[in-house]
């Protein structure tokens, strides 16, 4: 790709300034722990603020200045840092914001008024910004694309027991130690930090030097997304009346305009390796809004409804914390196992979203509050993070590589904007006092119709439907009476209304499993699992269709025992859909009946011509081909023969070398040549000792990254440990699905070699 260098590959890398090599565990290791500087940072400074009004007399409005302007300049910060590290290196800018990092909380811990103090947050907020979106681009550099979802979900799990740690431990932190010593504390994690990068992680770019496809679009997003952050900050502070107010706001829509405009404007001209698809742009930023809503709306909320039953704050923050808890279980399961972001959706927000109205009826007695409310705050994470980290993992896979750290800022704006659109409710915003008990649970009755609209928007909509109607149905029924009986029913009811979400999801998974059944009794039935071993020759075989939930598509492999030795067919017909699938059909069997009865490899080629020309004549389709390679192995010896009806050349892949065999080819099946005196006749193949052949569609070697760079199947080959056929072909499996996210094509692959 014209003015990008080539990107770093997952695998051991050396440590700078040493000859060690870096695993890539260590890697994911160093950039979670310090991205969750993100997390601890602001509950250190929420544990410390009684001591500091008090201390230097800083007041609310100071609070609100650094709150709001904190976090607007963060949303540019993100960008201008996630772009700076596609240009100057991942390594360098994560250092630099380190360090910016460790200054703030320097300032913070000498301020000597509310002036500078304020000014100390500002910078730290900013500072955060950067460091975040260095460690997310970072862990997307350094990751393959089919890797990100595994990598992503250890990684924010991370982040999320870090925020576990942070709520309870930082309030004891700041009581024993002071304001003073606890942000010099942050300081000195910073620096740390700065050092441990800088000792282990190796440079992971530049990626890009070309600029951005759209510098305008991109522009105009980050200042929809300041100015709507800022006017939903500032409206419960100025009024939503006020003419500052709303010269946000449509500066906000103005700047939105834009972007679209810019986006249908490149439309018809952009390249599929410029950006994200739309729907996973779309996806990811609904999940950030909603996660980012969620979280203020508990942390504003929960702790009002637990303190109004007389805990105490510890236990308040105990409960709390559970939130990360279940974000953190929701992360791992992600991480362990591959849930898709319309299933994750599709149950998680529903699961959020009960957990909400739950809170109701539970929070409201001290004999149940501790247990019921840490249960239900659970339960909100988990639904939340296992609907928000599919999501953001598959953005990152989709984000090409050399714009990859402007992109990965929209996870973190998003998150940003949804915190700004919960504190412009009345009852949570930057100013407002601790709200009472009635405004708290009206607070979660919000929450519950936004993360309600999110699950109608990325999950299923009948499931969304069923949640929303029991949480109208609970509404309802509190405000007519809120006696303690009543609240039981509610809680039963909804709890009815989460058995009958789970019985519709049950009956969702039941008959995927049996159409997953179904087509794999018929994967077995047209192509034929191939066996270990045939004849003299061991086998593996490999076959994906790009098509999910499909057990067939275009490409085509077999492997027969017969009175003249083991023949092998791997071939890929033109087109895609039913179509194709007959066609794979017909030449199977043809192949299967001629194989057997046929002495001369290069007739049995010729057979499977004429049954492409018969295909495309009763179809009326004169552009329907097929590509084929067919292979013969008899007796004890290790040469081949094989017939190249247009098809890739085999390689041959062995502890000596690897190389790719010279296999003339012929015009593809379906041109009507292989009739011809000679055409087909067979090519000897010779493999070294030791060696493996491994034949292959196209669609292993057009596999694309999200750049659209293809899968580099030589590299891959050269890198392969042991050269069994079977070794060789689950390498190949597992590698090139860490390559893509995405299959485009279905892959098929052969591998043989001597018994």
């Amino acid at each position: 790709m014209t003015g990008t260098t080539t990107p770093y590959r997952a695998g051991a890398a050396p440590a700078p300034g040493s000859g060690h090599t870096v695993s890539p565990r260590v890697i994911g290791l160093v950039l979670a722990l310090v991205a969750a500087l993100y997390v601890v940072a602001p509950a250190m400074n929420a544990a410390v603020a009684p001591l500091v009004h008090t201390d230097l007399g800083v007041t609310a409005e100071d609070d609100a200045v650094a709150q709001i302007a904190g976090a607007c300049l963060a949303i540019g910060v993100l960008a201008v840092t996630g772009r700076a590290g596609d240009l100057k290196g991942r390594r360098t800018v994560l250092t630099a914001s380190l360090a910016a990092l460790c200054l703030g909380s320097a300032a913070l811990a000498v301020s000597f008024d509310p002036a500078t103090y304020v000014l100390g947050r500002i910078v730290v907020a900013a500072a955060l910004a950067a460091v975040f979106v260095s460690c997310l681009a970072f862990m997307a550099t350094v990751s393959m694309p089919g890797r990100i979802r595994r990598i992503m979900g250890g990684w924010l799990a991370a982040m999320s027991a870090g925020f576990v740690l942070a709520v309870n431990l930082a309030p004891h932190a700041a009581a024993l130690t002071g304001w003073r010593i606890t942000a010099a504390l942050m300081a000195a994690a910073a620096a740390a930090a700065l050092l441990l990068v800088r000792r282990l992680l190796p440079e992971a770019g530049p990626l890009a030097r070309e600029p951005l496809p759209d510098a305008v679009r991109t522009v105009a997003r980050v200042l929809c997304a300041v100015s709507l952050a800022a006017a939903l900050q500032l409206a419960p502070l100025w009024g939503w009346q006020d003419l500052r107010v709303g010269a946000l706001l449509t500066a906000a829509v103005l700047a939105c305009a834009a972007a679209v405009a810019g986006a249908l404007r490149r439309a018809p001209e952009r390249s599929r390796a410029e950006q994200a698809p739309g729907a996973v742009w779309t996806g990811a930023l609904v999940a950030g809004l909603a996660l980012g809503f969620t979280q203020v709306v508990l942390t504003t909320a929960v702790p009002t409804l637990v303190s109004a039953v007389g805990f105490a704050d510890r236990i308040t923050a105990l409960v709390l914390s559970a939130f990360g808890v279940g974000g953190a279980a929701a992360c791992l399961l992600i991480r362990h196992r591959n849930v898709s972001p319309l299933a994750g959706a599709s149950l998680g927000l529903p699961l959020a979203a009960l957990g909400m109205a739950l809170l109701h009826a539970l929070v409201d007695h001290a004999s149940h509050a501790l247990v019921g409310g840490f249960a239900v705050v659970t339960l909100v994470g988990f639904g939340t993070m296992l609907a928000a980290a599919p999501q953001m993992a598959r953005f990152l896979a989709a984000v090409p590589r050399p714009h990859l750290g402007v992109n990965a800022a929209l996870l973190p704006v998003a998150i940003l904007v949804g915190t700004a659109a919960a504190q412009a409710l009345p009852y949570s915003s930057a100013l407002g006092p601790m709200p009472l008990p009635t405004e708290a649970r009206e607070l979660l009755w919000v929450g519950t119709i936004v993360v309600a609209v999110a699950a109608l928007a990325l999950g299923r909509p009948v499931v969304a439907l069923v949640v929303a109607a029991a949480s109208v149905l609970q509404y309802v029924m509190m405000h007519a009476d809120t006696s303690r009986p009543m609240s039981v029913l509610v809680a039963l009811g909804v709890g009815a209304a989460a058995g009958a979400v789970a019985w519709s999801r049950r009956e969702q998974s039941e008959r995927l499993t049996r159409t997953r059944e179904t087509a794999g009794a018929l994967q077995c039935a047209v192509l034929h699992p191939v066996p270990p071993r045939l004849g003299g020759l061991r086998l593996a075989g490999l076959y994906r269709p790009a098509t999910a939930g499909t057990a067939i598509g275009g490409d085509f492999l077999e492997a027969l025992d017969t009175p003249y030795g083991t023949r092998v067919l791997i071939g890929d017909v033109r087109g895609k859909g039913l179509q194709a699938v007959q066609t794979v059909t017909d030449l199977l069997g043809c192949f299967r009946s001629r194989a057997h009865e046929t002495e001369d490899l290069g007739e049995v080629a010729a057979s499977l011509d004429r049954q492409v020309r018969r295909a495309a004549l009763a179809r009326g389709d004169e552009e329907l081909f097929a590509t084929a390679l067919l292979l013969q192995h008899s007796g004890p010896s290790q040469d081949l023969q094989a017939v190249n009806c247009g098809h890739l050349a085999p390689w041959a892949v062995g502890p000596a070398r690897t190389r790719e065999l010279d296999v003339p080819a012929v015009l593809p099946l379906g041109f009507g040549l292989l009739d011809a005196a000679g055409a087909a006749r067979p090519h000897r193949v010779s493999l070294d000792p030791g060696a493996t052949l491994l034949s292959h569609t196209d669609g292993l070697s057009e596999a694309r990254n999200s750049s659209g760079e293809f899968y580099p199947l030589a590299e891959r080959l050269v890198s392969v440990g042991r050269h069994t056929p079977d070794d060789l072909v689950r390498h190949l499996d597992d590698d090139v699905r860490d390559w893509t996210h995405h299959l485009a094509d279905d892959i098929a692959a052969i591998a043989l070699g001597p018994r």
